[in-house]
């Protein structure tokens, strides 16, 4: 009986170690991409780097707060949210506090990866689970242009998680179940104008992160993507933009709302959409209609219970 016993204790503790170095590997910041990838080796176009950085509404949320140069990128603005407070951090071209350092091939594996150059995962409040499908030229471009920046010396203030997120790990528990590296969800068919609008809405632009409601882990509720819901940070809540709510705006009344901030009701977009339009605004005229057109192909989802 004692040797039952002992030889099926070692098959528990074996199976405890194996599972344990399956977790082990299975959560641990890999990189997608090396340093020596060639994608990334080239110099990047600095003015399609400001189309990039502009249509990401980069400085909305890494500008340093308390002054008024957008393109200081300090970062530091506090994201408050049920998982806790967070900030973004320094990406000026600061070889100590921000990311002058870094290769396009880090930029790469932080937006695609969303890891650091220190092999750890970020937490998903940055919004590399659009990123993830940019591609290699639209990054090299990016990094360009972030090289010409200012550079801003002093780091952002720590994070501050709710403890579920205390152990940053953690958040390759939650890459397991909620983030697909490259995967797009845009709806492409071949057209330039629909595609184009596709690639910037639901990648570049992000637009579903803040426009989708979230389940119990923060992740997007599928059933509700572009649908709207509670803010991020639980200051508000965020219209439905599929045909359900726009449904009466042309495209044309989309693509200048996105130029000037105002509705066809002649009224004016506000709280961070108001940001955003200060980014699309620089974007030339072709892609704002190209975002226009896409919006006007989402089927109509109901808007669900703030």
């Amino acid at each position: 009986m004692g040797r039952i016993v002992y030889k099926f204790s070692v098959a528990i503790l074996l199976t405890a170690v194996a599972a344990a170095t399956a977790t082990f590997f299975m959560t641990s910041a890999d990189p997608p991409f090396s340093q020596d990838d060639p994608q990334f080796g080239g110099r990047g176009d600095v003015v399609r780097g400001k189309l990039v950085f502009a249509a990401g509404d980069c400085a909305s949320c890494h500008a340093t707060p308390g002054q008024s140069d957008r393109l200081k990128l300090g970062g530091g603005m506090a994201l408050a949210s049920p998982f806790g407070t967070f900030r973004p951090p320094n990406i000026s071209p600061d070889p100590v506090d921000g990311i002058g350092r870094w290769s396009a091939a880090d930029l790469a594996n932080a937006l695609i990866g969303g890891v650091s150059p220190k092999r750890a995962h970020y937490y998903p409040s940055f919004p590399y689970t659009s990123f993830t499908g940019m591609t290699g030229a639209d990054i090299n471009d990016l990094y360009a242009y972030l090289m010409t920046l200012p550079k801003v010396s002093g780091r952002a203030p720590a994070h501050d998680p709710a403890i579920l997120f205390g152990v940053r790990r953690s958040v390759g528990f939650w890459k397991l179940l909620f983030f697909r590296q490259g995967r797009s969800v845009a709806n492409v068919d071949g057209k330039t104008v629909l595609d184009r609008g596709a690639y910037l809405v639901e990648t570049v632009s992000h637009c579903a992160e803040c426009h989708s409601s979230r389940n119990a882990f923060g992740a997007i509720r599928s059933d509700t993507v572009f649908a709207g819901g509670i803010d991020p940070q639980g200051t508000g809540f965020v219209p439905n933009i599929t045909r359900e709510r726009l449904g009466a705006w042309t495209e044309t009344d989309i693509a200048m709302m996105l130029r000037t901030g105002e509705t066809p009701s002649h009224g004016r977009v506000g709280s961070s959409m108001a940001d955003v339009v200060t980014n699309t605004a620089v974007l030339p005229d072709s892609d704002r209609q190209a975002i226009a057109r896409y919006i006007k192909e989402l089927a109509p989802v109901d808007t669900p219970n703030p």
